[in-house]
């Protein structure tokens, strides 16, 4: 599945075969993947377990860790606005729902979480999303970060708000009031 695409059948049944670190300008970033896709992207040390893969699974879930690593180097260069990975993160429907919002959300944009409600047509769960928005494995390449408050503030990121602000000026956003 590529990141462009829907996100609906996100969830991965196969085990984090292969994981890796990149040094980048938001500090070191850990990542996971599965021999279907990129599982998910952390700020280090935070590891999930690896299971036992077999040696064609971990050669596919290496691939999709070099690409990633590849986009994201791209990236934060700033030779790079889109992704195209395979994701494979786990996670309920109405998250993948969330993830699939944000997934729209063009580069050097951003919305609120209350706008991001309205898209996957439940009004009333901002909290929800907000919590979705939290739990979003693959952090940057889904941009949960480009989620702001209602007023223009700038409010949670799971990652700290300095991150959030270095990953929004890094895509020349207008940064909202903290």
């Amino acid at each position: 599945m590529r990141v462009t695409n829907d996100c609906s059948e996100l969830i991965s049944a196969a085990p984090m075969a292969a994981s890796c670190t990149l040094e980048s300008p938001v500090g070191t970033l850990w990542l996971g993947a599965s021999a279907n896709g990129l599982m998910c992207l952390k700020v280090a040390p935070l590891r999930d377990e690896l299971a036992c893969p077999s040696a064609s699974a971990a050669s596919r879930a290496e691939g999709h860790l070099n690409a990633a690593c590849t986009q994201l180097m791209e990236f934060f260069a700033g030779k790079r606005h889109q992704f195209d990975l395979a994701l494979a993160p786990k996670g309920t429907e109405f998250q993948r729902a969330v993830w699939q919002a944000l997934l729209a959300l063009p580069f050097g944009e951003t919305a609120s979480y209350s706008e991001i409600a309205l898209q996957i047509n439940r009004p009333t769960a901002v909290r929800a999303v907000g919590a979705a928005n939290g739990a979003n494995p693959v952090a940057i390449i889904i941009p949960c970060h480009r989620v702001i408050g209602k007023g223009g503030t700038l409010t949670g990121y799971a990652w700290g708000l300095e991150m959030k602000a270095s990953l929004l000026r890094l895509e020349s956003c207008v940064l909202p009031l903290l």
